[in-house]
């Protein structure tokens, strides 16, 4: 257990990348977003308050930031006779403890957004698309376990780089793409965009944002660390 804290604490040897360059990436776009917002009276021009895709760069750096987990902090930490699974663990564990304190950081937010009427301009960053619960309990597992998920992502990834380097990542992006053109034409093929559509829409804010990432994540954390195992520093 100590080594697996060890390994933990690793991925806090540069705390201003880990933990602050997505909050600056974030803060950024929502900064942005906020003055276009004012200056421009979007959500009096619309009829309603409107809300902004721009929450997604903080998942998005997340799965940066985790990727290179991988990459660079995995040499060192074999060159520290950290074992491969105690390695996996701890890093598992500092993305537990991450997303937990980022999904309580947007959960605070999305609060303050809320009672100050979208910051006043009605700008729903925070919460946008439906993503307001209206439960603060809820809304923290809705924030955390999307965020789980980027986590696995961005390990995964740098767990292909790691072991199959450019190619891999060559050949995973060029699997993703495939996998989605082929679904597209397959439900091109069968003329069921509207039945998707209704479907999607069918489903609920908590399906989709903690079912579907729950088993995602799962998914691609079980696929990492069999990757890991074979993994050279």
């Amino acid at each position: 257990m100590t080594r697996v804290l060890a390994a933990a604490r690793l991925q806090l040897a540069h705390p201003l990348v880990v933990l602050g360059v997505p909050w600056l990436v974030v803060t950024t776009s929502f900064l942005i977003n906020l003055a276009i917002w004012g200056m421009a009276d979007v959500a009096e021009k619309s009829g309603n308050t409107t809300n902004t895709g721009g929450l997604a760069s903080l998942y998005i750096t997340v799965i940066v930031v985790f990727s290179q987990a991988m990459t660079q902090m995995f040499p060192l930490a074999m060159g520290l006779s950290l074992s491969r699974r105690t390695y996996y663990l701890g890093t598992a564990a500092a993305a537990l403890v991450q997303s937990l304190g980022f999904g309580l950081g947007l959960t605070v937010l999305e609060a303050v957004e809320d009672a100050t009427n979208g910051w006043g301009v009605g700008l729903h960053f925070w919460a946008g698309g439906g993503l307001d619960v209206g439960n603060p309990l809820l809304q923290l597992v809705v924030f955390t376990l999307p965020m789980i998920a980027a986590c696995s992502i961005g390990l995964g990834i740098g767990v292909v780089f790691k072991r199959w380097g450019a190619a891999g990542i060559y050949g995973l992006s060029i699997g993703v793409l495939l996998t989605a053109g082929v679904l597209a034409i397959l439900v091109t093929w069968r003329n069921a965009w509207g039945d998707l559509w209704a479907w999607l829409t069918d489903r609920s804010v908590e399906s989709l944002t903690i079912t579907l990432p729950l088993v995602l994540a799962v998914a691609v954390a079980g696929l990492a660390y069999l990757g890991l195992r074979r993994t050279v520093p």
